[in-house]
């Protein structure tokens, strides 16, 4: 029989607490207990399913458990049960996991909506700066054109510009979809310059000795060689994606997940509020798994090394 270790069982022992701790009255009226059950019951059931993949590699989902049962526990106790929070700006979370039930279409409508923006913005980001920094990177006089120029670019948050952005894009949605591209081209751009000026160079002497020259050692040598480096940050680009959309969204969005945060926070109703950074993190969750699982299918050994 396989032993369990320490965080299996503190974690196991903290979501009996929460569960008692639901299901017990509490000083606050709220509304019905059963959406925050079933989003246990969900998290609970992700959190089998990994360990029950992972297969004896480096696990760390015990502890990531035991930190949101504590979390969880402790927002039930002094929202509903103590009422010692604010009820406002803390509300129950009872009432928050509810919003997902009660609001599941608008909520699915702006996950649909932010994935469009992100999934064109943010690819097609990846695609050009990754095409483009592979060209230049190649040519020594490119290189030392556009790479000061991008040196100068890539530190720039679209953030910056973006009511600009806004403003000049005939729809929104086309300026929200600018905003991200800028947002991962220019790191990407920048990143794949210096990635191909710091290819080494017996790796294109072999390539010579081969036969494999001019244009065809960028599809045949270079993006092989820069694949690890490109896929690797990838949890990074989707990060600044998530950012900008979010924040493109806020800015005059009428969809969305970040309009749906924004337009709900302007009637101070932070209910709405945190069910929408709970579903914004969900979102990331999520994606960031794709983007793992991506990762160990194109450079498997990167996972290897890490275990």
């Amino acid at each position: 029989m396989k032993k369990l270790s320490l965080p299996f069982l503190l974690a196991h022992v903290l979501l009996m607490l929460l569960v008692a701790a639901v299901l017990l009255p509490g000083r606050k009226a709220v509304d019905s207990p059963a959406a925050l059950l079933v989003g246990i019951v969900l998290f609970e059931g992700v959190f089998l399913l990994y360990e029950r993949t992972r297969k004896g590699r480096n696990r760390h989902g015990a502890d990531i458990m035991v930190i949101l049962w504590t979390f969880l526990l402790l927002w039930e106790l002094l929202t509903t049960k103590l009422d010692r929070m604010h009820p406002v700006l803390v509300p129950a979370p009872e009432n928050v996991f509810l919003v997902f039930y009660t609001r599941h279409r608008e909520l699915l409508g702006g996950v649909v909506s932010s994935l469009q923006l992100l999934l064109g913005g943010g690819l097609l980001g990846i695609a050009a700066g990754v095409a483009l920094g592979l060209f230049v990177g190649w040519h020594s006089r490119l290189r030392g054109i556009f790479f000061p120029i991008a040196q100068v670019l890539a530190p720039i948050s679209p953030i910056i510009y973006a009511p600009y952005l806004i403003a000049l894009m005939p729809t929104f949605r086309s300026a929200s979809m600018l905003i991200i591209f800028l947002g991962v081209f220019f790191p990407m751009f920048l990143g794949t310059i210096l990635r191909v000026g710091g290819i080494e160079k017996r790796i294109l002497d072999s390539a010579r000795a081969l036969c494999v020259s001019g244009p065809a050692i960028i599809p045949k040598i270079l993006f092989p060689y820069l694949l690890p480096g490109i896929v690797g940050g990838l949890k990074v680009t989707l990060t600044t994606s998530i950012t900008m959309l979010t924040f493109a969204e806020m800015m005059g969005a009428t969809s969305g997940m970040g309009y749906f945060i924004s337009s709900y926070a302007h009637y101070a109703n932070y209910t709405n509020v945190a069910a929408g950074i709970l579903l914004v993190g969900a979102v990331v969750t999520v994606l960031g798994s794709l983007v793992g699982w991506l990762q160990r299918r194109l450079v498997p050994w990167q996972d290897q090394q890490t275990t």
